[in-house]
């Protein structure tokens, strides 16, 4: 009789309630592949979906060009930056299986496998950080896969939708290096993440950093061993990650040099969202392109805001895992947490595409009210 594994089954139900949310949805839509109404629409028809497309004429041995140069786009241009930049996720060899006619298919499957794989790794990391119900950590991790930027902003910019991935796997990687494990595969792993896509995956990368310091406060050794302990995690953490973005040089280097010569694009200046538009955006039903897509579901959100009201979870957790969320929360709002945020460089956009790690720290701060237990009624009207 096989042995039931609750980190497989909780990562199982996460990417089906993800799957089955996303389909749904878009069938009641009546969106494109359930219907009439296109998903091609700007950056994602003009660009996305034509680069998809050369990725998939390569692979089958017939583009016009190679990898280093596309002739294609205008007279000519070199293609290894936008592969690293597009194209670079191993999801993207999905393409090659579909005709050339549907690659807006492919790139709409290769979307929802992206998004039940973040809601998977996110339902797996749970339950590493600590037991619980597995069904609860997979209904979680569905809730991450969901958040509002995923649904909102990310599916239609399908290469942020690695950096989804990258964050719960990079925490995952962080919890190896606390606990002085898996030293080879680590680094392996912040490579295929930084490969994947480099810009969510340092976004991804400072969000786990921020994870490890907290369990490194809360977890571990007591007294004096602490403090050793939590330096030789954080060094083996950040050995893990400079030999894996070292690992992903050969397509990273590219991609800078390329961006640097590049004709620059518009210099903007950081306004930081009005206030209650931030807190609406924490319901679904609201939508603004220069405010946090932050809505999760209510499954997340109140067992997180009722982390400090839960007098079972002890204090140091309450207090580290509640002022995390909350620090998070305020670094989008500042401006100079803003540009480390995003690699010193307000973007032409949308100016919270770190979102994703914010939505990331509460559902982990969620698990943690209710790992303890069910918050009791004060704790659920605290949050409330």
């Amino acid at each position: 009789m096989p042995t039931f594994r609750p980190r497989t089954a909780a990562a199982a139900l996460a990417a089906l309630i993800t799957t089955a949310t996303v389909c749904a949805g878009d069938a009641g839509a009546r969106s494109f592949p359930f219907g009439p109404r296109t998903r091609s629409v700007n950056d994602l028809g003009n660009q996305f979906v034509p680069f998809h497309t050369r990725l998939r004429d390569l692979l089958h041995g017939h583009g016009d060009g190679g990898l280093f140069l596309n002739w294609s786009s205008g007279y000519g241009t070199s293609f290894l930056p936008d592969l690293g930049t597009y194209l670079t996720s191993p999801f993207a060899l999905l393409v090659g299986v579909f005709p050339r006619d549907r690659i807006d298919l492919a790139v709409y499957v290769v979307t929802v496998v992206k998004m039940a794989s973040a809601a998977a790794a996110m339902a797996f990391l749970l339950l590493t950080l600590r037991g619980g119900r597995w069904w609860m950590a997979g209904v979680l991790g569905g809730s991450y896969a969901l958040c509002g930027w995923s649904v909102a902003e990310a599916s239609y910019n399908p290469m942020w939708l690695d950096g989804l991935i990258a964050l719960p796997l990079l925490c995952l990687a962080g919890e190896w290096a606390r606990t002085g494990r898996r030293r080879i595969v680590a680094p392996l792993l912040v490579a295929v993440v930084w490969v994947a896509n480099f810009y969510t995956a340092y976004m991804a990368t400072l969000g786990a950093a921020l994870v490890l310091v907290v369990r490194l406060l809360t977890e571990g050794e007591k007294g004096a061993g602490r403090a050793k302990a939590s330096v030789q995690g954080l060094a083996r953490a950040a050995g893990s990650v400079l030999l894996g973005i070292g690992l992903a040089a050969p397509v990273l280097i590219p991609v800078y040099l390329g961006t640097k010569h590049a004709y620059p694009g518009w210099d903007r200046t950081f306004r930081p969202a009005a206030w209650p538009d931030v807190l609406a955006r924490l319901f679904p039903g609201t939508y603004g392109f220069f405010t946090p897509a932050l809505f999760l579901s209510a499954v997340a959100l109140l067992p997180a805001c009722a982390l400090v009201f839960q007098r079972g979870v002890p204090r140091r957790e309450r207090w580290a895992w509640a002022g995390l969320v909350a620090g998070a929360g305020l670094s989008l709002q500042w401006g100079p947490t803003h540009l480390l945020w995003h690699a010193f460089a307000t973007p032409n956009g949308s100016p919270y595409r770190q979102t994703f790690v914010l939505a990331g720290l509460v559902v982990i701060a969620a698990w943690i009210s209710v790992s303890y237990g069910r918050p009791g009624p004060r704790a659920l009207a605290g949050g409330g």
